[in-house]
């Protein structure tokens, strides 16, 4: 197969102000071959990201791009490109599928008009044209009732629909290269499967390529046929995705592989990158598990209906949890295991109180919770905490991160004094006067735990705390829970 798109010594760097610079990517090499998938592999900040966006100039205002780096398509530089070139390149040779559907879709235009856009901008489609070709390329993508889909708006789609939403808009001018950003990082197994599925399909079936940037290398065998790993902004290892499997030969691609946690083994830490890479890993060791005490938490047979209004004067019942029990001992961790829509997180919200049940009990220490007046639950919400998915989202973006630690404290009266609370969230964590957006989202996510831990709970209640987090961090994040219990 021939090159349809090449990348040569690729050197981006990013001003910080005061003189500082960050070297992002330093000297990357990587070929996407007609009709072939390349991965690009790697931990959060390895440069993966910026080196696939550099191909449509996709860079932050203060990027800097050495002048001696080549991005080759079609006989030319798309990195000296002029403007309009660019314009008409994006979107109809090469599009780019994004980790985060929601941002990336407007929120107030409806899905029908959003893909339709896509089509009158590059094809000059009229606007019937161009609608019906969206209800076709939703069905493409697998989107059920896709004309009744057309008038719907990004929210009141689920999150795998977003996401082939996504694809739809990004393959409809039929574009000869498709850059897929961790299309499947915060979707569950089986929405993660369909989506890869569909990207393979969708690949044969319009002869494209597609640059796929994931941190995981799991995915990454089921949809490549070339692998590029990388790391710090270099490259550690290339090659066909059998022989990267199977006969790595960089350290960082062999921790990589190892490093992801498997069913049969259940050792007291999981491991994560560092360990494999200073060569000190601790063997696998039994799990000792200490004696279960009596229920902190009780959930017995929960049950919540939402009222969905389908009309101007009908509405319907949809009931997203039905007779649901379980018992949480003291020092014990319980899993709550399911697909999206499940009603998993549903549940949590109930045993937090932050939804009322339609029938039912969620009892702390006995306390049904339900019964309580607010003054009354006040008490009971210091000793129960939630650590939410996405920190960017429950993390004020205004507020420091002194700030966000102390508020709970504040709020549930620890500490005699505003300074013995700042204390208490110093020793929590440093870096108190930053914001959210300094953070990866590694860092966030100990931030929110932090948050849930200043007011010393009971019970900690974790709503998917590490989906959207690399492997190794997942470890990380995850090994710190254990240790905190």
């Amino acid at each position: 197969m021939s090159a349809l798109v090449t990348v040569r010594d690729l050197r981006v760097s990013f001003s910080l102000g005061k003189r500082r610079t960050l070297e992002a990517v330093r000297g990357v090499h990587f070929t996407v071959r007609e009709d072939a998938t390349l991965a690009l592999v790697g931990e959060s900040g390895s440069g993966k990201t910026v080196s696939a966006m550099s191909i449509l100039r996709l860079l932050p205002e203060n990027a800097v791009v050495h002048p001696a780096s080549r991005v080759e398509y079609a006989g030319e530089n798309l990195l000296s490109a002029p403007a309009p070139r660019l314009r008409a390149l994006r979107g109809r040779e090469i599009s780019a599928v994004f980790q985060e559907p929601m941002s990336s879709l407007n929120p107030v235009l409806t899905v029908g008009e959003q893909v339709a856009e896509v089509l009158r901008l590059h094809r000059r489609m009229s606007a019937r044209a161009a609608l019906e070709r969206a209800a076709e390329l939703l069905a493409e993508v697998g989107i059920p009732e896709p004309r009744a889909r057309l008038r719907s708006y990004p929210h009141e789609l689920s999150g795998g629909q977003q996401q082939r939403v996504m694809i739809a808009m990004a393959i409809a001018n039929e574009p000869k290269l498709l850059i897929a950003d961790e299309p499947t990082t915060a979707l569950d197994v089986t929405v993660q499967r369909q989506v890869l599925e569909l990207i393979a399909r969708l690949r044969e079936r319009h002869r494209m390529s597609v640059l796929f940037i994931s941190h995981d290398l799991g995915l990454v065998g089921e949809i490549a046929d070339d692998v590029v790993v990388m790391r710090d902004g270099v490259v550690r290892e290339s090659g066909p995705v059998a022989r990267i499997f199977h006969a790595p030969q960089d350290a960082y691609t062999k921790a990589l592989l190892a490093c992801r946690p498997r069913l049969e083994a259940r050792p007291r830490r999981l491991p994560v990158i560092d360990d494999f890479m200073r060569g000190r890993t601790p063997p696998a060791a039994p799990l000792e598990r200490p004696p279960a005490g009596a229920p902190v938490m009780q959930a017995k047979q929960l049950r919540k209906e939402f009222r969905l209004r389908t009309g101007l004067f009908a509405s319907k019942t949809l009931v997203a949890v039905s007779d649901v029990s379980f018992d949480v001992a003291r020092g014990r961790t319980v899993g709550l295991v399911g697909e999206s829509g499940s009603g998993k997180t549903t549940v949590a919200l109930l045993a937090l109180r932050l939804l009322d049940p339609s029938a039912g009990e969620a009892r702390l220490d006995g306390a049904d919770l339900a019964r309580l007046t607010p003054g009354r639950m006040l008490p009971f919400r210091r000793r129960i905490q939630i650590v939410f998915q996405n920190p960017y989202a429950s993390l004020n973006p205004r507020r420091t991160i002194g700030r966000t630690l102390v508020e709970p404290m504040r709020i549930h009266g620890l500490g005699a004094s505003e300074s013995e609370r700042y204390e208490r969230a110093r020793r929590l964590l440093e870096a108190m006067q930053r914001y959210p957006h300094e953070f990866s989202g590694g860092q966030r996510q100990r931030i929110a735990i932090a948050r849930a831990l200043a007011v010393e709970p009971e019970v900690l209640v974790c709503d998917e705390p590490v989906s959207a987090l690399d492997v190794s961090v997942q470890a990380t994040v995850l090994n710190l829970l254990l240790d905190l219990q």
